[in-house]
This record gives structure tokens, C-alpha cells and sequence, in this order.
């Protein structure tokens, strides 16, 4: 389904402003089983590996399909799946999974970017619950959740005192303070925690270890996305060289232009072998792949960017246009080089974990 998707069925809705995501595509996916691939099969999923989801995530980069996919499966199902008692993955995967429910992963706010051990949401006692009190920006899925995984400050400062948290959606206190428009379409948010009711995930001071697990996987499948981004550009630029009249040939007849299709498909197949191999290592139960997925998720963002700008390049002026899908891949390869983690955050990380 996900190879046969017309861009004109989905993304350009999207782009116009219809609806926040492809909702006919996001059932069909569902009816598939694709939303639950890494989920495990005891609570509605196909309970398959990363390698597989990243798989999944490059044909969903390669057909930019705007789905809600990666925070509702890659990150807040993940959270719940690494963390939460029988009782919450009883209640939350199943619905994840049967596409019922769209999750949010709330971590990020505005004054810590990046600086997740620093965040300043605060959630106090109150009974046998939680009250959260805060705000959190760029919220993938912001505008649409019906429940969201939440990271708030339960003690002393820094990681050691985070802790994570299950909200719902319709919480009265939980507010959108601001719907925040990107180049990329996607329904993305600043959300207002006022006395937020939530239920602790995992332990108490435990949010900051589950947090880097999930992202460390969320930043493998970002990787997988560029990388089809970057395919699905370069099959654009290989279908418009052939077509494209040039003299008594086509513009595929020039040598340069063999020069940069090759090029691209050599950086294209690169990139998805760093992935597969920080996939794989989380597959085997490598204990520490932090470094193969720093630097596997670098590489093919910031490659898969040069692959897009080639393939725009070699449409001339009008791949820039809205008559040829290519623009909008390079939209999509930008926002991911940007998520959760940029270039040089990716740069320096990969450097401490060498030991550099």
C-alpha cells in the first residue's frame, strides 16, 4: 500500500490545509498491520524487530505520507513498551497499534531544545496521582493526540530527577497554546500542562533513561526516513533525466548527469547500510549502540539532503514548482536533519562516544 501511495491522495491535502494528516491512508496502514510492527503480538501487534520498522519507515519517507506514525509508534508506544506495567500496556498498545489511538511523545520545551536533562515542567503528588504544571514545544502530533507520554521534573535538578508520565488527550487542563507551522506540514504544537492529571510511567526519577532509549531508537528510524526521502528522489531525477529531450538525446545521456545519479545512489545505499547496522545491533541486544545510531541517523540526514538538492538540481527551475513532487521531499529531508538532534548535536556525540 504504502508503495502504491499517490502523492495527490495525501500530501497535497496536507499541504492545502484539508486535514492535519492522511486519515484514509492512516487506516489503511492500520488494516495492514503496519502501525504495529514493533509492537508485541500479546497486545495487538506483529511484534517484529527494528530492522523491520526501519524498513517500514524508509517506504513511509519514500511515499512522504503524511501519517502521524513516528511519535505515536517510534516514540510514546515505545515509552510504554519499555516502561509501563501490564496494566497501562494493556490499556494504550492495543489502541496504538489498531490506529485508534494517536500518541504524542511531550519532552522538548521551550527553553531546553535539545537539553532533555534539563527540562523544567514540574508534577507534584496530589492522592494517588500526578498534577502537571507546564508547557512543551514542538509537539509532533500536538494537535491530534488522544494521549501522550509526558517527561516532568519530580526532584533535584538534572536527569535524576525526571520522571515520565501517561496523559490523555481530552485532560481539561491540557491546552494547545500554540499550533506551530513549518515548511513540512505536520500537526505540530505548544501545549499547556495546567494541573494535567497523569499517570506515572515506570519509576519515579526513571523518565530520563526511558526518554534517551526512545529516542535512541526514534533517531535510527528518522535515518530510515531520509534514506527514503532520498530514493525516492533520486528515482524523480532518473525519471526526468530519461524524459527530459536534450540535443539529439535526453538529458540521461550526459555524462555529468550519469556522474551525479551515480553519486547519488552511492551515498543512498551508504546510508541505509549505517542503518541497518545500528538496527541491527538493537536487534542482537547490543547494550550500548548509541554510536552506530548517532551516527547512522547523521549521515543519512545530512546526505539524504544532498541527494534532494542533486535531483532538484537536475529538474532545473520547475523542481521547485508545485507541479513536480520533488519539492516536497526536500521540505521533509530538512525537518528530519532538524529532529531531535541537528548535524553538529549528532557531530559532537558521536565524537564523545568514540572517546575523540
Amino acid at each position: 500500500m504504502v508503495k502504491e501511495f499517490d502523492t495527490e491522495f495525501g500530501v497535497r491535502r496536507v499541504l492545502d490545509g484539508e486535514e492535519p494528516y492522511a486519515a484514509e491512508v492512516w487506516k489503511g496502514l492500520a488494516e495492514l498491520g503496519v502501525i504495529g510492527t514493533a509492537i508485541p503480538e500479546a497486545y495487538g501487534g506483529t511484534g517484529l524487530g527494528m530492522l523491520e520498522l526501519c524498513v517500514v519507515a524508509e517506504e513511509l519517507g519514500r511515499a512522504c505520507a503524511p501519517v502521524p506514525f513516528s511519535s505515536s509508534v517510534y516514540l510514546a508506544a515505545e515509552a510504554i513498551k519499555l516502561a509501563g506495567s501490564e496494566a497501562q500496556k494493556g490499556e494504550w498498545l492495543p489502541k496504538v497499534s489498531s490506529g485508534e489511538v494517536i500518541a504524542a511523545y511531550a519532552l522538548t520545551e521551550p527553553e531546553t531544545g535539545s537539553d532533555a536533562a534539563n527540562i523544567a515542567m514540574t508534577a507534584r503528588r496530589v492522592g494517588e496521582g500526578w498534577v502537571l504544571e507546564g508547557e512543551k514545544s514542538y509537539i509532533s502530533n500536538g494537535t491530534i493526540a488522544d494521549m501522550l507520554t509526558v517527561f516532568a521534573r519530580t526532584g533535584e535538578e538534572g536527569p535524576r530527577g525526571i520522571s515520565a508520565f501517561i496523559v490523555r488527550g481530552d485532560d481539561p487542563g491540557l491546552s494547545v497554546a500554540e499550533r506551530i507551522e513549518v515548511v513540512a506540514p505536520h500537526p505540530l504544537a505548544r501545549l499547556k500542562f495546567d494541573g494535567v492529571r497523569a499517570e506515572l510511567l515506570g519509576s519515579d526519577g526513571e523518565g530520563f533513561r526511558i526518554a534517551m532509549q526512545t529516542l535512541n531508537l526514534f533517531r535510527v528510524t528518522v535515518g530510515a526516513a531520509a534514506v527514503g526521502f532520498a530514493s525516492r528522489a533520486l528515482d524523480e531525477a532518473l525519471n526526468f533525466a530519461t524524459s527530459r529531450k536534450l540535443g539529439d538525446g535526453t538529458l540521461a545521456d550526459n555524462a555529468v548527469t550519469q556522474d551525479r545519479l551515480g553519486e547519488m545512489a552511492t551515498s543512498i545505499d551508504a546510508s541505509a547500510l549505517l542503518i541497518a547496522r545500528a538496527a541491527w545491533q538493537q536487534d542482537k541486544g547490543k547494550a550500548d549502540n548509541r554510536r552506530a545510531a548517532a551516527m547512522a541517523k547523521l549521515h543519512a540526514t545530512e546526505e539524504g539532503q544532498k541527494v534532494i538538492d542533486m535531483a532538484v538540481q537536475m529538474h532545473g527551475g520547475i523542481g521547485m514548482t508545485d507541479e513536480f513532487d520533488i519539492g516536497f521531499f526536500m521540505k521533509r529531508a530538512r525537518a528530519a536533519a532538524e529532529t531531535f538532534g541537528d548535524q553538529y548535536y549528532h557531530t559532537d556525540r558521536f565524537a564523545q562516544l568514540s572517546g575523540y
